[in-house]
């Protein structure tokens, strides 16, 4: 499972037990890869004011690390930093990618949601793989 997104708040405001869930998935042997944006980064407080929600946007990003904290400890879930400027966020369950792309001007959750599924030999998948990866690689742990 990989995530790349600024703050996700969402997904732990509407599912508390997400953190518990996701280290008890690690502890069965599940690789757990996390990319919050950087509540310090000048692209997050790009972001909040493109959005019009200025530092609140950074809040939101401390938040859900603060959620995350008792996942963070368990081994087979990583979390780090990104100071990225993000296009997409992405969203992987073994297979399956949710890709939500982000509109200047509006916040994630008024832009679509793309699912692209993992087929051999096909590109979209990878492509946006790729772009998780290259964000994992320059980011800093948590």
């Amino acid at each position: 499972m990989e995530i790349l997104v600024y703050a996700g708040l969402f997904l732990f405001d509407s599912n508390p037990d997400l953190p518990d869930q996701l280290a008890d998935k690690a502890k069965t042997g599940a690789q757990v890869r996390i990319l919050l944006g950087d509540p310090d980064s000048a692209m997050i407080h790009q972001r909040g004011e493109e959005e019009g929600i200025g530092d609140d946007l950074a809040a939101r990003a401390r938040i859900t690390r603060r959620y995350l904290e008792p996942a963070a400890v368990t081994p087979g879930v990583e979390i780090r930093l990104h100071d990225t400027i993000l296009y997409n966020s992405i969203y992987r369950f073994d297979d399956d990618v949710l890709v939500n792309p982000h509109v200047l001007g509006a916040p994630a959750g008024q832009n679509p949601v793309l699912h692209f599924r993992y087929i051999p030999g096909a590109r979209t998948f990878r492509h946006y793989m790729r772009s998780f990866d290259y964000a994992w690689d320059r980011g800093t742990p948590s």
